[in-house]
């Protein structure tokens, strides 16, 4: 069984950054493919960006791109989300996923989860 935290999130202003940070825990030899998701209320679960075992490949969403960066460091087990530039419209519960193939923006793909981390950013 592989358990992910989140950590890092919290009230910023636009314009600022955060870092989110995803620890795993359990079957951490497995290094799966990472990501970050995000939830805002009333919306459907949202892609974010998403890191390969080797840490090679890295998939990040259109409205991020450029502002945000998934990272990982297998030695920690521990995968990052730098996010600059923040808006209003970041404003979500940003999750930590893990999962072995499949697309790699579709939550149903991710067999594990955090419990999620809120991020808000003011105007």
């Amino acid at each position: 069984q592989l358990q992910l935290e989140e950590s890092g999130g919290g009230l910023v202003q636009a314009g600022g950054s955060l870092t989110l940070l995803c620890t795993t825990s359990g079957r951490a030899s497995s290094r799966p493919r990472m990501a970050w998701f995000r939830q805002a209320p009333g919306k459907e679960r949202e892609f974010v960006a998403a890191i390969e075992r080797d840490g090679g490949a890295k998939y990040h969403a259109d409205n991020v791109k450029g502002r945000f960066t998934i990272s990982r460091d297998p030695a920690k087990n521990a995968v990052y989300l730098q996010m600059n530039s923040l808006k209003p419209e970041d404003t979500a519960v940003y999750f930590c996923a893990a999962g072995s193939r499949g697309v790699a923006g579709d939550p149903t793909f991710y067999g594990y989860w955090g419990q999620g981390t809120q991020v808000t950013v003011s105007s």
